[in-house]
């Protein structure tokens, strides 16, 4: 196994090739953008919504961006095949291009890479026993244009994540600046109160999460009621359950909140179901 081919601006490449210049506008600025997705059985899951995902915002922040400039489908599986990868962490990101050119059509070439890498999953104890977060004290703020992107402008949120694994957990939970409940640094995240599902609503603002939609569709199969709404810390901390989601993680029940047990400080049966209703849908659609 190895993950030393890339995909370069169209091109398939060795990684030491695969460079970026000096003035592009993510080295520059952080002007870009980037999803990280799953492949089982050398497919990704979820890819048109992700790609769908990155169009939209690559249309609100930077340009439009066509879908030709991207990998296609069959190019994420070659670039698995390539790597001898049939399940990995599969990232694509997007800067904004040089930013010195002036171009009559406005549209200056994007730099698009593609890459692949072990998945990095959880370890089982996770989903078992659940996890422990804190809650940082950096905030969100529904002012900041970005806050609802996936950027490449991750740092605050790496700074939340290393606070988390100083402290001995997975992740660190943000408030926003009104107090409510937004999401983790790298993850989205739900509560279960009375059998029903609450998690906040995309205007709070958190990021559109893949697997968070998913989530809320297998729900309503499984005939769980599931709400977007405000949430604060009350709400939070009286939770029966508290789960985080992404592609990645799937569905990882919380346990404890700080020092805080969420409900007897033992996993749910909310979170396990979901997740194997999450993980049967991955296997279907990575298979069929």
């Amino acid at each position: 196994m190895n993950n030393d081919v890339v995909w370069h601006n169209g091109e398939f490449k060795p990684r030491a090739d695969a460079q970026i210049a000096v003035d592009d506008g993510g080295w520059l600025h952080g002007a870009g953008l980037f999803e990280t997705m799953r492949a089982e059985n050398g497919r990704v899951f979820g890819l048109d919504a992700h790609l769908h995902r990155l169009r939209s915002s690559a249309q609100e922040l930077i340009r439009p961006i066509d879908l030709s400039e991207l990998p296609s489908k069959e190019a994420f599986e070659e670039l698995l095949t390539r790597n001898n990868m049939p399940v990995a962490r599969v990232r694509i990101t997007v800067s904004a291009g040089s930013m010195l050119e002036n171009r009559p059509d406005d549209k200056p070439p994007m730099t698009v890479v593609a890459t692949a890498s072990p998945l990095g999953a959880p370890p089982a104890q996770a989903y078992t026993q659940g996890i422990q977060v804190i809650i940082t004290e950096h905030r969100v703020s529904p002012s900041d244009p970005i806050a609802p992107h996936k950027t490449i402008a991750y740092l605050p949120r790496l700074i939340g994540l290393r606070e988390a694994h100083r402290a001995k957990c997975m992740e660190a939970l943000w408030f926003t600046t009104g107090r409510h409940l937004a999401e983790g640094s790298i993850t989205n995240v739900f509560v279960v109160k009375d059998g029903g599902l609450k998690t906040p609503p995309l205007g709070t603002p958190v990021l559109p999460g893949i697997t968070r939609a998913a989530v809320l569709d297998l729900a309503r199969v499984e005939k769980i009621e599931a709400t977007e709404c405000p949430l604060s810390i009350d709400d939070l901390l009286d939770a029966d359950e508290v789960f985080l989601t992404n592609v990645i993680m799937l569905i990882v029940p919380v346990v404890r909140v700080e020092k805080h047990d969420i409900a007897d400080g033992r996993v749910g049966p909310i979170a396990p179901q979901l997740h194997d209703a999450l993980k049967k849908m991955i296997r279907q659609e990575c298979t069929d």
